[in-house]
């Protein structure tokens, strides 16, 4: 039996919390796309948002009821990426823990990987 590994590995928290978001922006029945962008301080940040849109080239899965789409060129650097919702006394939050960052700038919202340095920008 082969385990196939995940390009996004979602939490049941992260998950409860986008199907929060989406009923609240009126987007109850939308894909939650999982992107890279160049920019930040190392180089690349990422980028959440709800899609209606599924492309030709685009990696699917579905976890806990979330649809999750990745373009097939994100999907390499995302490999593994596991996206959680931690709630705290001082409110609460995203996390992204991606396997494949070997760098992070100080504020933490963005990397870079050992193949992928992006666009870095001054922070």
């Amino acid at each position: 039996m082969t385990t196939e590994k995940k390009v996004i590995e979602l939490t049941e928290a992260a998950a409860y919390r986008i199907k929060e978001m989406a009923k609240h922006n009126e987007e109850e029945g939308s894909c939650l796309r999982v992107a890279v962008h160049g920019g930040g301080c190392s180089g690349l940040t990422y980028g959440m948002n709800f899609d209606r849109n599924i492309n030709e080239d685009d990696y699917t899965d579905e976890q806990h009821g979330i649809k999750i789409l990745v373009s097939k060129e994100d999907a390499p650097i995302l490999m593994g990426t596991k996206i959680d919702y931690k709630q705290s006394l001082m409110g609460g939050g995203f996390t992204i823990d991606n396997p494949n960052a070997i760098a992070t700038c100080g504020c933490g919202s963005s990397f870079r990987t050992a193949k992928v340095a992006g666009t870095p920008e001054e922070c």
